[in-house]
This record gives C-alpha cells, sequence and structure tokens, in this order.
C-alpha cells in the first residue's frame, strides 16, 4: 500500500523536508480505514521504507506487528525545487508519471527511473526469496509501487507511470511462478475515487503554486 496522506509544502507553498513529513489528520483516516479493511488478512511481515510517513501509516494498519524496515525502497528522490527552471517546474510536476517513463528519466530532476529499479527489484527478489511467510503487508511510495506494480505486470524495467496511486490506498499482487495482479489503488474512504480527478503529482503542483 502506499502511505497515507502528508503535506510536501507549508501554507505558503514553500516545500519542507519530505523525508520528514508526517501524516495528516487525513492521512490518519485513510489508515485507519485501510486497517479496517486488512483487518480479516493474516499479516506474517509488514515492511516500510523507514521514512516516517511509512512508519506512521504501517503503526496504524498493522497495531503491534513488528515493523520491517527496508530503506532501499524508499521513494524516488527529487532534486532541490530551485534546482529546477522556473519554465520547466510545472512539467516536471504534472507529467512526473505519464505514459511508460524511460529509465534515464529524472523524478523532479534527481533520481533516474532507472535507479529506483536498481534498488526496488533486488529487495523484491530477497523477499520473495524467503519462503518463510505466506502474506506481507509492504508500506511504500507511490513511485515505488508503480515500479513493482509494473515490473509485476511486464516481467521487466518497465515503468508504467499511469498506475495512480492515492494516498493510503491498497494494492493486492500474488506471486509464485508468475506474478499476478488482484487489486490496484483500492482507497478505502473513498472506492470510486469521486473526491477528486487531479493525479497526486497535479495536486502536489497545485499546492505548490498556490502562493505564486
Amino acid at each position: 500500500m502506499r502511505h497515507g496522506d502528508v503535506a510536501y509544502f507549508d501554507a505558503e507553498g514553500r516545500p519542507v523536508p519530505p523525508d520528514d513529513v508526517s501524516l495528516t489528520p487525513d492521512g490518519v483516516r485513510q489508515a485507519e480505514a485501510a486497517r479496517d479493511l486488512l483487518r480479516e488478512a493474516r499479516l506474517d511481515r509488514v515492511l516500510a521504507s523507514g521514512l516516517p510517513r511509512t512508519m506512521e501509516t504501517a503503526g496504524l494498519v498493522a497495531p503491534g506487528a513488528a515493523v520491517e524496515v527496508w530503506p532501499e525502497l524508499q521513494e524516488i528522490k527529487g532534486a532541490r525545487l530551485s534546482s529546477i527552471p522556473p519554465d520547466e517546474l510545472e512539467e516536471a510536476f504534472v507529467h512526473a508519471f505519464r505514459g511508460v517513463v524511460p529509465l534515464e528519466k529524472r523524478f523532479l530532476g534527481g533520481e533516474t527511473v532507472g535507479a529506483l529499479f536498481d534498488r526496488v527489484l533486488p529487495a523484491l527478489d530477497r523477499l520473495l526469496a524467503d519462503e518463510g511467510w505466506d502474506t506481507a503487508l509492504a508500506v511504500l511510495h507511490g513511485g515505488v509501487n508503480r515500479a513493482i506494480l509494473s515490473y509485476a505486470l511486464t516481467g521487466d524495467r518497465v515503468f508504467l507511470g499511469h498506475f495512480e496511486q492515492a494516498p493510503g490506498c491498497v494494492n493486492v499482487l500474488d506471486v509464485g511462478d508468475e506474478w499476478i495482479v488482484r487489486a490496484v489503488n483500492v482507497a478505502p474512504l473513498d472506492p470510486l475515487h469521486a473526491t477528486t480527478r487531479l493525479t497526486t503529482m497535479e495536486r502536489y503542483w497545485s499546492e505548490y503554486r498556490r502562493e505564486r
């Protein structure tokens, strides 16, 4: 699943350190709704990336579970927004995840999609090599989840950007001899995604430019 809602910009639209943000009240409600959705699931393992937003979400969704920290599954890293020319910022935000994203594309001027795969896929292999579990919950990030879903469908390093990942959404995948994608972007509080038609990155762009 993806962590619950956070705020990457303050009330004036100024960026805050993304590695430090905590869940908003909406994010807490989303995590609690995911907990209710998964109540009947027997979770043998609970993984999180180690960033506060995933650790908080995991603690709410699976209270009492020992959360394993997998830092290689942290979100794709952007550069400082001040390093992106102002006339390129909207394109960088809104089109960050569109279509089949080239491996050499940099997310907000930072880490490439290829570098994301370089750390996510070995982590997946390590998880799947352990036969001592049946059902695991991984509380991760929008970009990381897109990489995993894309790999599950294609079996290759192909990044399908149109997998929207709403805050607090749940994805369901089976893996044995092959991957089976059973559900994608299930938002327990808003199953029809009726509250907004903005993508996550479109929303972030609107928040960034709010006071500009």
